[in-house]
């Protein structure tokens, strides 16, 4: 039992189901109704699963940057930029010859993602510029090159097929979470099962002591960035197919504050090192079940973004080994003064 309770994963957890079970007290046990209609599940713990999948497969992505010592601010406009290539494509406006394909819309739009990763990777890893500087370039023009893609409009899409990647269902389930799950199996096996987990925490604690150790350093930045560009360009394909369209203005819009909370939540040190993929899950979940649940209990609009900050604040203060030492030791101090009387 203490060494399932010291795992990475264990107080992620537990708040989680902390958080789920206080929404499940304050709204009288209708948190936890799901209901069947056509074969399909319905509720707010399907809604968490379903939204949660896009945080999910972005903190994926997210750990390894982050587990460098580095970060990735830019997956939001690479959001907006696969969004916009793969509607435009099952629109026939670009590429028509391709004949409105889904699969090799989706395809294409996450290569484009690969790009905008190895693009990442290549400042960080052969130039030395900062990753929050270099990111943030991407950041800055991904919403150009998504409006130059789109001719500065919303692309709408009619596609069934298209749509059904997010509204979708499987065995009664969203879609979205199957694809959220084959990717966080994908990561786990890269980073349990080979020695690039190993590599990129020891890049994480040390750059230079990795390099002299005979670690490719270089050449597991630009893998990580690449693979963190994949994933921001398959959270805006599902995004875009949940609204029909791209909305290159909106799609992904500050989700990369998300996702590096949602990581960080989960126990990842910001400073690179030891890091859980499933930590960085259950993180995306306590995200996801947090907006949730401030717009299911009515949280007036000009609020939200404060109660959200303010749950964020309590979340992070459990997470924090040094607030809770020193909690106990108050709690402590007065018990010892009571002897003392």
């Amino acid at each position: 039992m203490k060494k399932f309770t010291q795992k990475m994963e264990f107080k992620p957890f537990c708040v989680l189901i902390a958080i789920i079970l206080i929404c499940g007290i304050i709204s009288g046990g209708d948190f936890f109704k799901i209901t069947i209609v056509d074969g399909h599940f319905y509720g707010r713990l399907i809604d968490i699963l379903r939204n949660g999948s896009r945080y999910a497969i972005l903190a994926a992505g997210m750990t390894m940057a982050l587990g460098t010592g580095g970060t990735d601010i830019s997956v939001g406009s690479v959001m907006a930029i696969s969004g916009a290539i793969a509607c435009s494509i099952v629109d026939s406006r670009i590429l028509p010859g391709l004949g409105g394909n889904v699969f090799l819309a989706v395809l294409i739009a996450l290569a484009a993602g690969a790009v905008c990763g190895a693009w990442n990777g290549f400042m960080i890893a052969k130039l030395k510029v900062q990753p929050m500087v270099a990111t943030m370039i991407l950041l800055t023009a991904g919403r150009g090159i998504a409006q130059l893609v789109a001719d500065g409009k919303i692309v709408t899409i009619t596609s069934d097929a298209y749509y059904s990647i997010s509204g979708g269902y499987i065995l009664g389930f969203p879609a979205p979470m199957f694809i959220a799950i084959g990717v966080i199996i994908l990561f786990m096996i890269l980073t349990r099962y080979t020695a690039f987990g190993m590599q990129v925490e020891a890049i994480g604690v040390n750059q230079q002591s990795s390099r002299l150790a005979g670690i490719k350093v270089e050449r597991n930045l630009w893998i990580i960035y690449i693979l963190c560009g994949i994933t921001a360009a398959l959270a805006g394909i599902i995004e875009s197919a949940g609204i029909k369209g791209a909305d290159c203005n909106n799609c992904g819009l500050m989700i990369e504050m998300d996702g590096i909370l949602a990581v960080a939540i989960g126990g990842t040190s910001l400073a690179g090192g030891r890091f859980s993929i499933i930590s960085s899950v259950i993180g995306a979940l306590i995200v996801q079940t947090i907006s949730t649940t401030i717009y299911a209990f009515g949280v007036a609009p000009e609020l939200t973004r404060v109660a959200k900050a303010i749950i964020v604040i309590i979340v992070c203060l459990i997470q924090s080994q040094a607030f809770m030492d020193k909690l106990k030791g108050l709690f402590t101090s007065g018990k010892r003064k009571e002897v003392q009387a």
